[in-house]
């Protein structure tokens, strides 16, 4: 089946706003097994999107359009649709009704400019949107069935996968039975990966597993489609595939599915009734907010404290001699993590402390980064070095940091080499 995208909206076509939609629909349909062939960026033009509709419908057997459906006069969706169409439009009575209600239950006027959110080609499908006033709809606009979705994010994802996509699979043929498992990884490159897992896929012979990968550094994800007869099958298939992936990858796996490596170490630390204090240098204190912000880190995240050299570090977690005039080093930050714990009177501490190059962002720019954890009988530390730009460095930093401490909880060598450290001979 042949899928097009059209994207509409000036601020879209100027690159004021960058089309994240896109991307997200298409690796959604790329997930189940389905794929855009082609995608079209159109402005807020009458006489521009009628060719772009009239021209898609003429190429594709089912076209998703993003965008439009709001209620200003530079939303067009709805009027160019009807006109490719040859229909007109009418009042859909019901969504007009459901956008009433939601207007009522924020104890507000709905202001009359909504109305044109409820006008649809005559014949249209309307789709549902639950969490907005733009609902979407479907029509045929030559040989192609076009759905039209909202711009705002997170409604055109819950449309997609809830309402668009089963339709696109039942008018593929495609099986309906369809399970998406991801593991996400950190020190492995992607090529690396694709080394390791070779031949996974050829344990179900039937063609039914399809090994992915999605790379967002410092992150990698391995995702596996699996398709079948019913979600039993599914689930057969995707056993021992998914047990070979995790004997491969190993200890580098921090997460899968919906899990999140900050959500693995808030769980490990709240299941032992752990408490956590974080120090960090140069990342901006964005490893505590990545645990703050998750349900129950009240109760383990005590203390962040963030600062940009060490000797500011000594003094706000009480050490009162000087740091040593070298390096940052390993020992280094066992003592700050040792000290924050202390004075915290945590569980675990968490030391990030980062050495960068000196000069201009650039390629070649590094940063020299020793993390430890501490807890009152125990401390371990790790030392690497990052090059690749402020950018590479910050983001590793923090990955790292929350990684090692991952691994310090679940019993996991701290120490292990990853694919994004160079190495200087240096403990």
């Amino acid at each position: 089946m042949r899928i097009e995208v059209i994207c509409t909206g000036d601020e879209v076509l100027s690159g004021k706003i960058i089309n994240t939609n896109f991307s997200y629909i298409s690796q959604k349909l790329g997930d189940v097994g389905l794929s855009v062939q082609r995608e079209t960026t159109v402005g807020d033009d009458r006489e521009d999107l009628l060719e772009s509709f009239l021209l898609a419908g003429q190429r594709a057997d089912a076209v998703i359009v993003n965008g439009g459906l709001g209620p200003t006069v530079d939303d067009l969706s709805q009027e160019i649709a009807a006109k490719a169409a040859g229909v007109g439009l009418e009042l859909h009575e019901g969504w007009m009704a459901r956008m009433e209600e939601m207007f009522r239950r924020r104890s507000r006027p709905m202001p009359p400019t909504n109305r044109k959110q409820a006008i649809l080609p005559v014949g249209a499908e309307m789709i549902d949107n639950p969490i907005g006033t733009a609902c979407g709809f479907a029509i045929d606009i030559g040989k192609a069935r076009f759905f039209f979705t909202p711009g705002v994010p997170r409604e055109l994802y819950r449309m997609l996968e809830e309402q668009i996509i089963p339709r696109l699979l039942t008018r593929s043929g495609k099986q309906t039975a369809i399970l998406l498992k991801r593991f996400h990884s950190y020190g492995l490159g992607e090529s690396h990966v694709d080394m390791m897992l070779n031949g996974v896929e050829d344990m179900v012979p039937d063609g039914s597993v399809k090994l992915g990968f999605r790379a967002h550094y410092p992150q990698l994800e391995t995702k596996l489609t699996v398709r079948g007869a019913d979600m039993n099958d599914v689930r057969a298939k995707l056993e021992p595939v998914a047990r070979e992936v995790r004997r491969r990858l190993g200890n580098f796996i921090l997460a899968e599915d919906d899990e999140t490596l900050e959500g693995v170490v808030l769980s490990q630390l709240a299941q032992r009734q752990g408490s956590l204090a974080v120090v960090e240098m140069f990342t901006s204190g964005q490893i505590a907010a990545r645990l703050g912000c998750l349900p129950g880190a009240e109760k383990v995240l005590r203390r962040g404290t963030v600062a940009h050299q060490v000797s500011e570090i000594y003094g706000a977690i009480g050490l009162t001699e000087a740091p040593p005039a070298s390096q940052i080093t390993p020992a280094i930050a066992e003592v700050v993590a040792t000290a924050a714990r202390r004075q915290s009177r945590t569980t675990h501490a968490l030391a990030v402390l980062v050495d960068l190059d000196e000069g201009a962002d650039r390629f070649d720019f590094g940063g020299t980064i020793c993390l430890a954890v501490a807890t009152d009988t125990e401390v371990t530390s790790r030392r690497s070095r990052i090059v690749g730009g402020r950018d590479w460095v910050f983001f590793g930093a923090i990955e790292m940091g929350l990684d090692c401490l991952r691994r310090f909880l679940q019993g996991l060598p701290v120490r292990e080499r990853i694919d994004f450290e160079k190495t200087d001979n240096k403990p």
